[in-house]
C-alpha cells in the first residue's frame, strides 16, 4: 500500500498523549530558566554596573558576550544532537548553563562575570534548538501545532515575568540571586531529563564535523549579533564599528551558503532545507515576527519606565496583560493550526497583533493603563496566535532526520532578528527623540537606549510629552513591519480537511 496514501486516512489525534505532554514539561523546565535569565539580567545592568564598579560600557559585555556564545554554538546543534542523541546534548547543555550560573554567582568581579556569562551562553544556546528537536520529533508533524504551544510558554512568558523577577531582586535581595535562582531549576530541570527524556535518536552514521562550515556560519552569526548589538547601544547603524561587523557577518554567512551547497547534507546546516516551500516560508515569517513583535517588546517597558516613570518592577507588571493573552490562546492556536493550518491561524493572529499595536502608535504621556492593559492583551493574542503556529508549519513536512538540522536554522534566524527588529526600533526611537529635542531647544545625550536614562527627572513633566510622541513613532514602525507578515503568512500550509497527515518531504 502506498505509504502517503495510507497516511492520509489517518486521522490527526484529538489531543496529545501523556509521553508527548511529560516530554513538553521536561523540556519546558529547562528553558524557562534560560528565557527568565536574559530579561532578569537586562534589568539589573545598572546595579552590576554600580556593585562591581564598572563602567557601563563594559558591564554591556555581561549580555554581548552571552549572545556571542550563543551564536558561536546554534550552528554546532544539529550535528551534536546527530553525533550523541538528543538527550545528552539536552542534558550537556542544561549542566553547562547551570554550572555558569552557579559561577557568576560567585564572581568577584566584572571581567570573571563575562567569562562565567560566556560559559553561560554556551549551554543556553543550544537549548532551544534542543528543545525543539525533542518536541517535533516527539510529536510528530501531525500534532506539531499543539506540541510547539506547549514551548511557546517560556518563549513568550519570560520577556513579561522576566523584568517583574528582576526587579523584586534587584530592589529586594543581593544581584547575586540574579544567577541563583537558576541553581535550583536547572539541578530539577537535569534530573528531570535524566529521568523521563527517551533516549537514542543519534544517526548511525552522522559523519564527520563540518568544522569549515561550523567557522564560516559561526564566525558570521557573532559578526552578525555584535554588529547589531552595536547599533542598539549606539543608537544607529551607521560607521564602520557597525557598518563593518554587519557587512563581515553578511560575508560569512553567503560563503556558508556557497559551502553548504557544495557539500550538501554533510554540511553543518543543510541550506537546501529551503527548498521545501513550507521551511522557507516558516524561516522568512520567524524571521520577521522575531523582527516586529520580540523587537516590539522591547519598546513596551522602557516607555514604561522611560515616560511615566515606573520601576522595573511595576514596568514588568503593567506588561503581565500580554503574557495572560499569549498564553490563553496558544492551545488554541496549535488545535487549529493542526486541524486546518497556520495558513489560517497565522493571519488572524496577526490582525490581532496590529490591533494590539494600534494604541501604542497614539500613546501619550497620560495614556490609560487600562487602555493600554487591554490593548496588550489583544497583542498577547496575536503574538502566542502567530509565533507557534509558524514554528509548526516549518516543521510540519520536515523528516525526523531534517529537524535536527533544521532548528538550529530557525533559531539563528530568531536570533538574528530579535536582534535587528531591536536595534532598528531602538534607532528610530532615539532618532525622534533627538529630533525633537533639538525642535523645543533641548539637548539629547547618551547614545542607543542610554538617551533615556539621560534625561534628569526633573525635566521629566516637560520632555515626557516628546518621549510619548517618539515611542508612538517607533511603534508606527513595528506596526507596519508587522504588516508585512501577511507575504510570507500567504504561503503557509491550509489544510481543506480536517484529516490532514502527509508524509513529510524532507
Amino acid at each position: 500500500m502506498d505509504r502517503q496514501a495510507a497516511a492520509q486516512r489517518t486521522p490527526v489525534p484529538d489531543r496529545l498523549d501523556r509521553p508527548v505532554i511529560v516530554t513538553g514539561l521536561v523540556v519546558v523546565a529547562g528553558l524557562i530558566m534560560v528565557v527568565l535569565d536574559t530579561t532578569i539580567v537586562n534589568v539589573a545592568i545598572d546595579t552590576l554596573s554600580r556593585q562591581l564598579a564598572a563602567p557601563l560600557s563594559t558591564t554591556q559585555w555581561v549580555i554581548t558576550g552571552y549572545l556571542l556564545a550563543v551564536g558561536l554554538v546554534i550552528p554546532l546543534t544539529g550535528w551534536a544532537i546527530d553525533r550523541f542523541g538528543a538527550k545528552r546534548v539536552w542534558i550537556t547543555s542544561l549542566v553547562l548553563f547551570t554550572a555558569g550560573s552557579a559561577l557568576c554567582a560567585l564572581a568577584w568581579s566584572m571581567e570573571s562575570l563575562i567569562v562565567f556569562r560566556i560559559l553561560q551562553g554556551l549551554g543556553g544556546g543550544m537549548l532551544l534548538p534542543g528543545g525543539q528537536t525533542i518536541i517535533a520529533r516527539s510529536a510528530g508533524p501531525q500534532r506539531m501545532g499543539r506540541a510547539m504551544s506547549i514551548i511557546g510558554v517560556p518563549m513568550l512568558l519570560g520577556p513579561v515575568l522576566g523584568p517583574v523577577v528582576g526587579g523584586l531582586i534587584v530592589e529586594y535581595v543581593s544581584w547575586h540571586w540574579i544567577f541563583l535562582v537558576n541553581v535550583p531549576v536547572g539541578i530539577l530541570a537535569v534530573a528531570l531529563a535524566v529521568w523521563r527524556l527517551p533516549g537514542g535518536g543519534q544517526l548511525p552514521e552522522p559523519g564527520r564535523l563540518d568544522l569549515r562550515g561550523l567557522l564560516l556560519l559561526s564566525g558570521g552569526l557573532i559578526c552578525l549579533l555584535y554588529g547589531l548589538s552595536r547599533a542598539s547601544t549606539q543608537g544607529g547603524f551607521g560607521g564602520w564599528g557597525v557598518l563593518g561587523w554587519l557587512l563581515a557577518g553578511a560575508a560569512g554567512v553567503a560563503l556558508f551558503s556557497l559551502h553548504s551547497l557544495r557539500r550538501g547534507a554533510a554540511s553543518i546546516i543543510d541550506v537546501r532545507l529551503f527548498v521545501n516551500r513550507y521551511f522557507a516560508a516558516g524561516s522568512v515569517m520567524i524571521f520577521l515576527v522575531a523582527m516586529t513583535l520580540f523587537g516590539g517588546m522591547l519598546l513596551l517597558p522602557l516607555y514604561y519606565q522611560a515616560v511615566r516613570g515606573e520601576g522595573a518592577l511595576n514596568a514588568g507588571l503593567l506588561l503581565a496583560p500580554q503574557g495572560l493573552g499569549a498564553m490563553l490562546v496558544m492551545p488554541v492556536a496549535g488545535r487549529l493550526t493542526d486541524r486546518i493550518g497556520a495558513g489560517y491561524v497565522v493571519p488572524v493572529g496577526i490582525v490581532l497583533a496590529l490591533l494590539g499595536t494600534l494604541p501604542f502608535t497614539q500613546v501619550g504621556a497620560n495614556t490609560s493603563y487600562a487602555l493600554l492593559g487591554g490593548a496588550l492583551f489583544v497583542r498577547g493574542l496575536g503574538i502566542g496566535a502567530v509565533m507557534m503556529p509558524t514554528f509548526a508549519a516549518a516543521y510540519s513536512r520536515l523528516s525526523n532526520e531534517a529537524v535536527s538540522r533544521a532548528a538550529p536554522t530557525l533559531t539563528a534566524l530568531q536570533q538574528v532578528g530579535a536582534s535587528l527588529g531591536s536595534a532598528l526600533l531602538v534607532t528610530m526611537l532615539t532618532q525622534r527623540i533627538t529630533q525633537l529635542f533639538t525642535q523645543h531647544g533641548l539637548a539629547a545625550s547618551g547614545a542607543g537606549a542610554d538617551a533615556l536614562g539621560s534625561v534628569p527627572p526633573q525635566l521629566l513633566p516637560r520632555v515626557a510629552p516628546l518621549l510619548a510622541d517618539s515611542f508612538g513613532f517607533a511603534f508606527w514602525v513595528a506596526f507596519f513591519l508587522t504588516v508585512a507578515l501577511f507575504v510570507p503568512a500567504l504561503l503557509l500550509p491550509r489544510y481543506r480537511k480536517r484529516v490532514q497527515a502527509e508524509v513529510p518531504s524532507v
